[in-house]
């Protein structure tokens, strides 16, 4: 497998995306249109180069278009990765179409946020393609590449901007199903239904309310349903395996062994989201049907 950075100074101006590439590559033509469209080439303005834009890569954008003209001054940054380009993502399952947002189900292995490699792999290029009319998507919230479910894609900056607020003030509820390995109930004490956790996760606070729903007797395994009040990385896979049930499947936190179970998926999901539409104003109740 073929792996390589190329960052290519632009020497006059007019001259197309696809010539530089062919020039600075080994590759066909044909090539790089394919993987221009899967993410991995960027163009630097040559033009701006404000200190402060710099931090941000404000001024570093993904490119699409073999054909946009460039200019004098600008970098076209290209990372190719046959393996990455290479990897077909798993199909998502629209669920809600707005028009301003969509709601999708992601399966496991679908990314939510891309790299500088690519982002054909990722739920908002899916439903940028897939959507009719087709619309431009922005990310508002996460989930794990492992992990599958229910997750908003807005598909105006100023809805996205919304959405993130909503979440930054806990004006989304977000429920999960998780399958974790041993008979949850023995945690819990007689008139208790559901296991708060509020551990910190890197020095910041993280809460997640647990709730205990069945035992499988056969498996020796708890269906747990779990609503969080924050969003930190991995946070319910953290917060499980710290408290003794790691989610089964979880490669990360839970046991790094051969049995059984670790070969199975992450058995994570989100099953339910609730807010009020930053568009109508009405409330809107999402559910997987499991």
């Amino acid at each position: 497998m073929k792996k390589n950075e190329y960052h290519i100074p632009v020497t006059a101006n007019k001259l197309t995306t696809i010539d530089v590439l062919a020039e600075a590559t080994e590759l066909s033509r044909q090539k790089i249109k394919q993987a221009m469209q899967k993410g991995c080439v960027w163009l630097e303005k040559g033009n701006n180069k404000d200190k402060e834009q710099q931090k941000t890569n404000q001024h570093i954008q993904r490119l699409r278009r073999a054909k946009k003209p460039l200019s004098e001054g600008d970098t076209v940054h290209f990372y190719y990765d046959e393996k990455v380009l290479e990897t077909e993502p798993p199909e998502a399952k629209l669920v809600y179409d707005e028009g301003n947002y969509s709601i999708w189900n992601k399966p496991s292995g679908m990314l939510s946020q891309g790299s500088k490699w690519g982002d054909h792999c990722t739920i908002y290029r899916w439903a940028e393609k897939q959507l009719k009319p087709e619309r431009t998507a922005f990310i508002v919230h996460r989930l794990d590449r492992a992990a599958s479910g229910l997750i908003i894609i807005a598909h105006k900056k100023q809805i996205a901007v919304q959405f993130s607020k909503m979440f930054q003030q806990r004006e989304v509820d977000k429920y999960y199903h998780a399958t974790v390995k041993g008979d949850f109930s023995k945690l819990l004490k007689d008139d208790e239904k559901i296991k708060t956790i509020s551990t910190e996760l890197d020095a910041k606070k993280a809460v997640s309310h647990v709730m205990f729903l069945e035992y499988d007797a056969t498996a020796d395994e708890s269906l747990l349903e779990v609503q969080i009040e924050t969003g930190r990385k991995h946070q319910i896979r953290k917060h499980l395996s710290g408290i003794g049930f790691a989610v089964v499947g979880d490669r990360l936190y839970g046991e790094n062994d051969n049995a059984k179970e670790t070969q199975k998926d992450l058995q994570l999901s989100a099953v339910r989201l609730k807010f009020c539409c930053p568009v109508s104003g009405k409330d809107r109740r999402f559910k997987l049907s499991l």
